[in-house]
Parts: C-alpha cells; sequence; structure tokens
C-alpha cells in the first residue's frame, strides 16, 4: 500500500499536537511527520525547502490561531511561494474556531481543501489520509 512519504502539522498546543501524532502513527500510512508551532517556522522550512519535493509534506494540518504568524498569515505568505512549489500540497485547516468568517475565509481560498473543526476524530484522520494516498 502507498504511503504519505511526509505531513506537517502547524499547531501550537502540545496536547492536539500529541494526540494527531499519535493516531497518525497508529494507521502506519505516513512515514514522517513534522510540527512546527507556528507559521513562521513552517513556512521559512518551505521556503528553504521548496526545490527538494521529498523533504516537502503530501498534507498540511495547519491551526489559524497561533503565537508569531497565525494561520492565516501563513496562507498568505504560501500563497506566494506555492507558484514555486512543483509538488501538489494538500492544506486542511484544524481549528477550534467556529467562527463562520474563518470558516468562508478558508472556503475561499483556493489552497485550502477544507475546514475541519477540532477536535479531529482517528477516523476523519485516517478518511484524510487516505483520499491523499489516492491522489498521490
Amino acid at each position: 500500500m502507498k504511503k504519505i512519504k511526509n505531513m506537517t502539522l502547524i499547531d501550537d498546543d502540545d496536547i492536539f499536537v500529541f494526540l494527531t501524532r499519535k493516531a497518525i502513527e497508529s494507521t502506519s500510512l505516513v512515514e514522517l511527520v513534522k510540527v512546527f508551532g507556528n507559521g513562521l517556522d513552517a513556512i521559512n522550512f518551505l521556503r528553504e525547502h521548496y526545490q527538494d519535493v521529498d523533504s516537502l509534506p503530501e498534507i498540511i494540518l495547519l491551526d489559524i490561531s497561533m503565537p508569531i504568524m497565525d494561520g492565516w498569515q501563513f496562507m498568505d505568505q504560501f500563497t506566494k511561494l506555492a507558484p514555486k512549489i512543483d509538488k501538489k500540497i494538500t492544506i486542511y485547516i484544524c481549528s477550534s474556531s467556529i467562527s463562520p468568517s474563518d470558516v468562508e475565509l478558508a472556503k475561499k481560498n483556493n489552497l485550502v481543501s477544507d475546514y475541519i473543526i477540532k477536535p479531529i476524530t482517528k477516523e476523519k484522520l485516517i478518511d484524510l489520509l487516505k483520499n491523499i494516498i489516492e491522489e498521490i
């Protein structure tokens, strides 16, 4: 069975990251999970490695509310960087925000595949991963 080589979590919530990482590892569908506690560290990594497609993630779970650089600021920067990247990166906003304006903002961005309200269930996570694997 195919696997996702790289997945990235961009979230400052240690409990969410721990539980999500454990759920991902238990599926055996992802080889490597990278974690960034804010959008700035994540976008800097992508800027430094945008030409090395093997190091880039196939999927990003992105929180909105984070220190230093939040999810929306990350998306602004990623939108500028995306044309230079020769790899499809699927982005899911994963947030505890139920604000209709956040959901609407996510839907308006072509680079965001879906808006998922935390907590994310293991079943939902498995569905996301399997959908990405089918697209690879």
